[in-house]
């Protein structure tokens, strides 16, 4: 394990921190653009417009793979949900709850990887799903009546999001046999075509405005943004390869933590008691979701 101690483990953490950073604070530039005029969902297909082509030119061997691999293109449809539902959610939501019942992700995932990959579940699964639920329903409770069930378009975009997560990651599992170009590919291609397709559907239902002429500084912002995505893409692909999954899984979750300071910070979000009460339930859920991997290698990493 020396090639993950030490210095040799510095380098993947810190590509995995930036990962967990851009996605954290990129509910900012979201916000910034729609000030614009510019729907989340128009930003989020630009810049993955120009990660994609970037990504083309970078690697061009990558396109005929996805083309010709009908199993990413379900990766690019489950990737483009997932953009949907959190982008437009931290856009118009409060930035710490929707990070929040963003991570319903392990549990999630308990649930797909019995359905596609045929992993029933073992009890500590169970149990870190149900640890999971209650948390989300903690944090859904708003002491009225009925189920804590979600209330508002912000919730119900960070679940769906949450659960197109976790297919992504079951998906990018089963497709272990193909490059991890053509797969980051996909993954900007579905971001590219779901969020342009859902936000042409809303110009048509009169319920997003067609996107407007940025200015100078916004398309800055778009440009950024988009080497953003790309840099954190390739920070996971990078360290996600080098390190034991459950470090992975563990250094990820500082997502929330980059999330939660810069939304407090900036008034984007509200830390109420019972978020917090829920929050630790989720994150608790994600963290032992990791722990049993690690003690089935013998507890040495």
């Amino acid at each position: 394990m020396a090639d993950v101690r030490g210095s040799g483990r510095l380098a993947p953490v810190a590509a995995l921190v930036l990962n967990a950073f851009v996605w954290g604070c990129s509910w900012w530039p979201f916000r910034a653009l729609q000030d614009q005029g510019l729907h989340a969902l128009w930003s989020t297909a630009l810049i993955y417009l120009v990660a994609f082509t970037g990504f083309v030119v970078l690697q061009p061997a990558a396109l005929p793979e996805l083309l010709r691999t009908p199993g990413l293109w379900l990766l690019a449809l489950a990737a483009g949900m997932t953009n949907v539902g959190f982008n437009w959610a931290v856009s118009i939501g409060d930035v710490v709850r929707v990070v929040l019942l963003f991570y319903l992700m392990p549990a999630w995932a308990v649930l797909l990887a019995w359905a596609i990959l045929g992993e029933r579940p073992s009890a500590a699964g169970m149990g870190r799903l149900l640890l999971a639920l209650a948390g989300v329903a903690t944090v859904l409770d708003t002491s009225g009546t009925g189920l804590p069930w979600p209330r508002a378009l912000p919730e119900w975009l960070a679940l769906g999001g949450g659960f197109s997560f976790a297919l992504t990651n079951v998906l990018l599992r089963r497709l272990n046999f193909v490059t991890a170009g053509s797969r980051v590919l996909a993954m900007f291609g579905g971001g590219m075509v779901l969020a342009g397709s859902v936000a042409y559907a809303g110009v048509l239902r009169g319920t997003i405005a067609m996107m407007p002429m940025l200015s100078g500084t916004g398309w800055l912002l778009a440009l950024l943004l988009a080497a953003g995505f790309l840099a954190a893409n390739l920070a996971l692909q990078f360290g996600a390869s080098r390190l034991p999954s459950h470090t992975t899984a563990l250094v990820m979750l500082s997502e929330v933590v980059f999330a939660s300071l810069s939304s407090v910070a900036l008034g984007a979000a509200d830390l109420t008691p019972r978020t917090l009460a829920g929050g630790a339930l989720i994150l608790a859920a994600a963290a032992w979701s990791a722990w049993p991997r690690a003690r089935e290698r013998g507890g040495a990493q």
